[in-house]
């Protein structure tokens, strides 16, 4: 058995792609979609084959190359630093933060399309970059909204499941349960039944992927209006985007709340492979599972207080500060409270994260938005003030790698301030958003035809006689 340490290799290629950013950057920009094919499936069916073989002449020419050393520290650490997945479709960069195909969020606010110009990307635009690697043009962002709108079909079946649980249920768990009922239409597994050839596993999959991320907004949104609405749902509109037709199926028309929504789902859509959610998706459907087993799956690893459940957290705890405090409260007042929630053994929802180590990009692209639309809401301010009193005080303690906030520590605050204040319900929000990141990935998966996932384990008797031999070798 051998423990190896990831930075070395893997390091040094990061380091050289570094000092070469001007050519990345001039390269991405050439990422714009050229092609007038308005079919997305279309499009990955012509990129499907180069990818294949770029895939095996990476296997053939560097299946050997070491990425660096695991460490015992490793093993029992959650395997952290371990580089151990193939994740096409966004990579985390400590520093930079996340990359959507190459594109940080900035980027992608300036060469996606919008409902409007200078407005927030598409979501659909999104999608579109994560799937083929290039920006789309508007006429083929408007083509998949209208795709994605057609399949937002969701059977009577899927509402009874729901209705079959408790009104009390947590938001989550009837999610979760309306996902795994719209199964029964999977195409993927119809396919499978019937004999399909391992080379065209990705076109059903495509199939439940695409239908699986225009449904989830109406499941979703059905949730919504059950447990907090008396029930009272609301059609989709054939006229409005992806984003804006989420937020006027739960209820909220102002359009820039709609905006708020797009952004909302472009932001929280992927986050690399190594997450919860998305290790669990692709863990999941490697072992062929179709694509709504697979999601229901990142679901509930989603539902975790320690993933998406943080961002109704934070949004809880806020109000805790307000309630005890006041909404005017003084920066010392604030630091008692920070230090009484950190002497009490809990975390301040929100800072930190276990990859980046600077400010999360999703986190400052939702306060430029706080400060264009509702810059003297309460509770924006308030986020203002920890963003200066919490990163001193946990640097202070001297635990945490990363004090900075991330993208949970303002979400909640802008949905609250436009009307979505059931905080209970902000992790169904980013499991939505989910979708279109791991749904993008499962495709790639079976088009490249990945693997079963199937990692070693090791018992502490096992290390202890390991690391014994080694130390006295």
């Amino acid at each position: 058995m051998v423990f190896f340490r990831s930075v070395t290799a893997l390091s040094k290629l990061r380091s050289r792609l570094g000092q070469q950013s001007n050519l990345r950057d001039s390269v991405r920009w050439l990422q714009t979609q050229t092609s007038t094919d308005l079919d997305l499936r279309s499009q990955l069916k012509e990129l499907i084959p180069e990818q294949q073989e770029r895939l095996k002449k990476i296997k053939a020419e560097y299946g050997k190359v070491q990425l660096g050393n695991i460490t015992v520290d490793m093993v029992l650490g959650g395997m952290r630093g371990m580089t151990g997945l193939l994740w096409e479709t966004s990579l985390l960069d400590p520093d930079e933060g996340i990359r959507f195909r190459g594109l940080s969020i900035p980027e992608c606010q300036k060469v996606l399309p919008g409902a409007k110009p200078g407005g927030e990307p598409l979501p659909e635009g999104l999608l579109w970059l994560l799937l083929t690697g290039k920006v789309p043009s508007k006429e083929q962002v408007d083509a998949l909204s209208e795709e994605l709108r057609s399949r937002a079909i969701v059977p009577d079946y899927v509402y009874k499941a729901i209705d079959a649980l408790p009104i009390t249920a947590h938001p989550m768990t009837q999610f979760t349960t309306g996902v795994m009922a719209l199964q029964v239409q999977s195409e993927f597994q119809k396919a499978y039944d019937k004999g399909i050839h391992k080379s065209k596993y990705w076109e059903p999959t495509f199939e439940d992927s695409l239908s699986l991320i225009a449904q989830l907004p109406v499941v979703a949104s059905y949730v919504y209006r059950r447990i907090f609405k008396d029930g009272k749902v609301i059609p989709v509109d054939d006229s409005l985007d992806y984003g804006a037709n989420f937020s006027h199926l739960l209820g909220f028309d102002d359009p820039k709340m709609h905006e708020l929504m797009r952004l909302y789902v472009t932001i929280h859509s992927d986050h690399e492979g190594g997450n919860v959610s998305a290790h669990t998706g692709h863990l999941v459907a490697s072992a062929l599972s179709d694509p709504y087993l697979s999601f229901a799956a990142a679901l509930n690893g989603l539902a975790g207080p320690l993933h998406g459940l943080a961002n109704q957290e934070v949004l809880l705890w806020i109000k805790s500060v307000v309630d005890e405090v006041g909404e005017n409260v003084t920066t010392e007042q604030l630091k008692d409270y920070v230090w009484k929630t950190l002497n009490s053994g809990k975390v301040v929802p929100g800072f930190g994260h276990g990859v980046l180590r600077k400010t999360d990009p999703r986190y400052s692209c939702q306060r430029v938005f706080a400060l264009k639309h509702l810059p003297d809401d309460p509770l924006f301010q308030l986020v203002s003030k920890l963003y200066e009193v919490v990163p001193p005080i946990l640097l202070e303690l001297g635990k945490v790698k990363n004090p900075w906030p991330n993208v949970d520590a303002h979400s909640g605050v802008l949905l609250n301030h436009f009307g979505l204040t059931e905080a209970r319900f902000f992790t169904v929000l980013f499991g939505v958003s989910r979708s279109i990141g791991i749904g993008s990935q499962l495709i790639w998966d079976r088009a490249l035809g990945l693997p079963l996932e199937r990692p070693k384990s090791v018992t502490m008797e096992s290390l202890e006689n390991y690391c014994k031999k080694a130390a006295s070798s």
